[in-house]
């Protein structure tokens, strides 16, 4: 039954596809200016150094010095919590291709790997402040302040699920790999290669997704109805539909709203949850490991409420 839903939602897509070509190829077309324009400069230069990292024993060292700490906020091991800080830094999903390269190396085990998608792939700095403060709110110390409750609400997060897991021990860390940078760099580069492949593809597909909503008329239809449910302004609600989608379409959809308590709010949100084209691009990083993926949406939908909440109440100090 299952696969016969999957056949007839394929040629359902096909239909689509012929019906509305036109949108189809502008939705195409927005996609990969997206991703030539933002996720390449963005994110893969910081996908070729988290593979380095790993393959250079950097996530070891590191997770000797934090391993005590780590076990006691997070339940994971320093070398496991050391995903927390490359998702932070690279940006969606740099923490899940970080983790799945650690698994593959036998550096954490796919249990505790599972846990720390929960709280470890997250927005990057680059996104937030560049593309969300200054691009959507004109505004650096709104960029800082959304960064801020980003990496807030990731830490709650994993603090607030740590009960799910059993504590990692810091003992668990596996021995220094002995590969070179000679070694290394072009496994890390091939490595960041394939990622990129998969993130632009479904930023692509979801674009194209999305383009076929709007020209079906869902979007205004779903956005009409909440904003009379909500009692909100329709450009609000058609950001949230947007966003719940694909990450990028959805700060799009923010530009010419003012930065009050609720759009910062909204923004935020859609930050933390990352949209389902992000969840779909951290399938594709932990395609080839049996991990199991619903720590991570449980993950990315309480980030986006208490990115949400945070938001809304730290908003004021600016």
């Amino acid at each position: 039954m299952k696969n016969r839903l999957s056949v007839f939602a394929a040629l359902c897509a096909l239909v689509c596809l012929i019906a509305a070509s036109e949108q189809v190829i502008s939705g195409c077309r927005e996609g990969l200016r997206l991703c030539v324009e933002l996720i390449l400069p963005s994110l893969f230069p910081f996908f070729v150094v988290s593979g380095l990292l790993v393959r250079l024993g950097f996530p070891q060292r590191l997770g000797r010095l934090l391993g005590p700490g780590a076990g006691k906020l997070f339940h994971v091991s320093g070398c496991g919590v050391s995903a927390l800080f490359i998702g932070l830094c690279g940006g969606y999903p740099l923490g899940a291709a970080y983790l799945a390269d650690l698994m593959r190396d036998g550096a954490i085990s796919k249990e505790e790997g599972g846990h720390l998608l929960s709280f470890c792939n997250n927005s990057g700095p680059a996104f937030i402040i560049g593309a969300v403060g200054i691009g959507v709110f004109a505004s650096v110390k709104i960029g800082l302040l959304l960064y801020s409750v980003h990496i807030l609400a990731a830490m709650l997060t994993g603090f607030l699920l740590r009960g799910r897991s059993r504590p990692f021990s810091s003992q668990e860390i596996s021995p220094l790999p002995s590969s070179g940078l000679a070694e290394a760099l072009p496994e890390a580069v091939r490595s960041a290669v394939l990622a990129i492949l998969n993130v632009c593809g479904f930023v692509t597909c979801f674009s194209v997704l999305t383009g076929l909503l709007d020209a079906d008329g869902w979007f205004s239809l779903l956005s009409g109805f909440l904003s009379a449910r909500l009692g909100t302004e329709l450009h609000w609600c058609r950001a949230l539909l947007t966003g719940f989608w694909e990450l990028g379409g959805g700060i799009g959809a923010l530009r010419g709203l003012g930065a009050s308590p609720r759009n910062l709010a909204l923004a935020a949100g859609i930050l933390g949850w990352g949209g389902i084209s992000v969840h779909f691009q951290t399938l594709a990083m932990l395609a080839d490991l049996d991990v199991n993926s619903a720590p991570h949406t449980a993950g990315r939908l309480l980030s986006a409420i208490f990115s949400s909440l945070l938001a809304w109440l730290l908003s004021p100090l600016l």
